[in-house]
This record gives C-alpha cells, sequence and structure tokens, in this order.
C-alpha cells in the first residue's frame, strides 16, 4: 500500500483537468502515452463535477445470476473495513465480472451514499450504475459502461485484489483522477511535482493558441511558436 499524500497535494491534482495531467505525466517518460487511463468506453456520469482524486479500493462483483440456494444473496459489511484501510480520499473500482456484466448494478443510491460515508469521492465500473437522479447532487463522480434499472443479484466476490475497467489496470490504493474527458492512474511519486508541469503546459498551450486566433497570423509564425515547445 502506497503512502497517502498530503490534502495540499491532492487538492492541487483537483485544480488539473484530465487532458492537461495526462501531458504532464508524459513529460516525465515514466510509462508509455498508451497506457495509463481508461480507454474511453466508460460513460461520466456528472460531467459537470470537478476533477475527481482519490485512492483506489477495488472491488470485483457478480450479479446477472441468481445464487444456487436461496433467492438472493446475503448483504455483507465486513469489506468496509478494507475500504477503510486504503487512505482517503477514497475511489471505489468495482470490475463486474459477471456473464453479462452490467445486468445489475452495484453502484446505486444505496451504496454510493454508504460510500460516501465511509471517504468514497466517486466510482468507476465497466458494469452498470443506476439512480442517477437520486444521487446528483452528492458531489460523487460516477464513470460507467452503462445504466440499469436493478441491481438484479449483485454480489461482492473479491475485495484488494487488481481489477482492469475498459483497458486500465487498478491496483489497490493506487491514485486516480478523473473527470468529463476519463479516467487515469497518477504515479505516486510525481504528485509533487504534476501541478507545476501541468502549469508550464497550459501556459505553452494558451500562448499558441492565442497567436494562432490572431487575425493574419503567419504559417511562419506558428511555425516559430511551435518550436519552442512540444505541440500536443
Amino acid at each position: 500500500m502506497n503512502p497517502s499524500h498530503s490534502a495540499a497535494a491532492l487538492a492541487a491534482l483537483r485544480e488539473v483537468d484530465a487532458c492537461t495531467l495526462a501531458n504532464a505525466i508524459e513529460a516525465f517518460h515514466v510509462r508509455l502515452r498508451n497506457e495509463g487511463f481508461a480507454a474511453g468506453a466508460l460513460q461520466c456520469r456528472y460531467p459537470n463535477l470537478p476533477p475527481m482524486v482519490g485512492h483506489a479500493v477495488t472491488l470485483k462483483i457478480r450479479g446477472a445470476s441468481p445464487p444456487t440456494g436461496s433467492a438472493t444473496y446475503v448483504e455483507r459489511t465486513e469489506w468496509w473495513d478494507y475500504v477503510l484501510s486504503v487512505p482517503a480520499p477514497r475511489v471505489v473500482v468495482v470490475e463486474d465480472v459477471s456473464s453479462v456484466p452490467g445486468r445489475g448494478a452495484f453502484l446505486g443510491a444505496v451504496h454510493v451514499n454508504l460510500l460516501r460515508a465511509l471517504g468514497c469521492v466517486g466510482g468507476l465500473t465497466n458494469g452498470a450504475v443506476r439512480d442517477l437522479g437520486a444521487m446528483e447532487g452528492l458531489g460523487f463522480q460516477l464513470f460507467s459502461g452503462g445504466l440499469s434499472v436493478s441491481h438484479s443479484y449483485v454480489h461482492i466476490v473479491e475485495t484488494g485484489t487488481p481489477v482492469r475497467i475498459d483497458g486500465l489496470e487498478v491496483r489497490s490504493g493506487d491514485l486516480l483522477h478523473g473527470d468529463r474527458h476519463g479516467v487515469q492512474t497518477v504515479p505516486h511519486d510525481l504528485v509533487a511535482r504534476l501541478p507545476e508541469a501541468a502549469a508550464r503546459i497550459r501556459t505553452h498551450e494558451d500562448a499558441l493558441i492565442a497567436l494562432a486566433r490572431k487575425p493574419g497570423v503567419t504559417v511562419a509564425a506558428l511555425r516559430a511558436a511551435v518550436a519552442t515547445g512540444r505541440l500536443l
């Protein structure tokens, strides 16, 4: 488990949009440019919320099929202890390993309110979520592969193990950042350096955009501006 970061460091990351943050991470050459983020199939359910930042709490669920010995699965709470073992703020990451992922939703009004009480600020799943209207004012961000009207037979089958959501591998305690553009992991050892790197990138890009919008700008001027820094 990685150590938690200061409130100030996490607040600084929340001021950076996901695209600029991805550019900043690229600048340190710690991973390939096609790694470390969800592939694009997840939908951001509350796109007007500010960026979500938190440590990953990983779960695996099933829910497409009923149990063989009773009418439903028993609701258990011992997994809450695992949630609380991960540094706050927390993001619950739910891999639906059902035969039909998304047939039932784990993340709905009840579980989201419980998770919020446990220090979670958002969640993502390859499966479904529901009760969007009932959760709209909570400030709890959600990313999902789909929506469902029902929780079906959803039950937790693993906690704390690595999960894969839309091509993104997430381990317990990973630091996650997400906004309307998507979700990515943030290398722990770069947390303190990324806001400054993001600010430099924004400054360069803003200057280039302003030049491109200037009436009568020449191709030569644009080429000279691009040559002064990396164009992404």
